[in-house]
């Protein structure tokens, strides 16, 4: 297992599977090229053997440059329940931490149960919202007319 910075050619790696690694919901088109350009320094891939498993794209706010943020993070189906999804928030963490950040943010649809519990498990606390969608707190049209989320935040703290 390698954990690296995300390179601008993992693009053409990573485009074509993500939809299917969400269980065929469309959202490839969150994750356009500019990501793996400009954000390389806050973004990971995790790789067993030559295989690209995972990735995790963040970056560090330009409005508000204590807050980090986590845009997306995959784990390939057949590869989660390893801890890799924590080894890259961690290497996130670690980044975000360098560049001066104090908090970490993220989000994910009201109906990614498993995301939420994911985030759960690594400390960020659900924030309130204007909404409450699956028994969640939502920010309502968050991305969009119906496209509601689940906010998170966690602290970063010196043992994190």
């Amino acid at each position: 297992m390698n954990i690296r910075h995300l390179k601008y050619a993992d693009f053409d790696a990573i485009s074509p599977v993500v939809d299917e690694w969400w269980g065929g919901r469309p959202v490839r088109g969150l994750l356009p090229r500019l990501f793996f350009e400009h954000f390389q320094p806050t973004s990971f891939a995790l790789e067993e053997g030559q295989e690209l498993v995972g990735f995790l794209v963040g970056f560090h706010s330009q409005s508000n440059p204590t807050i980090g943020y986590v845009h997306f993070i995959g784990v390939h189906p057949g590869a989660r329940g390893k801890g890799y999804g924590r080894l890259l928030y961690q290497q996130f963490f670690d980044a975000a931490a360098r560049f001066g950040c104090t908090e970490v943010r993220a989000v994910t649809s009201p109906v990614n149960e498993s995301s939420i519990r994911f985030h759960s498990r690594l400390g960020f606390q659900l924030l309130p919202g204007n909404g409450n969608v699956n028994g969640y707190p939502v920010c309502l049209d968050h991305d969009g007319p119906g496209h509601h989320h689940v906010l998170f935040s966690r602290q970063l703290t010196e043992a994190a």
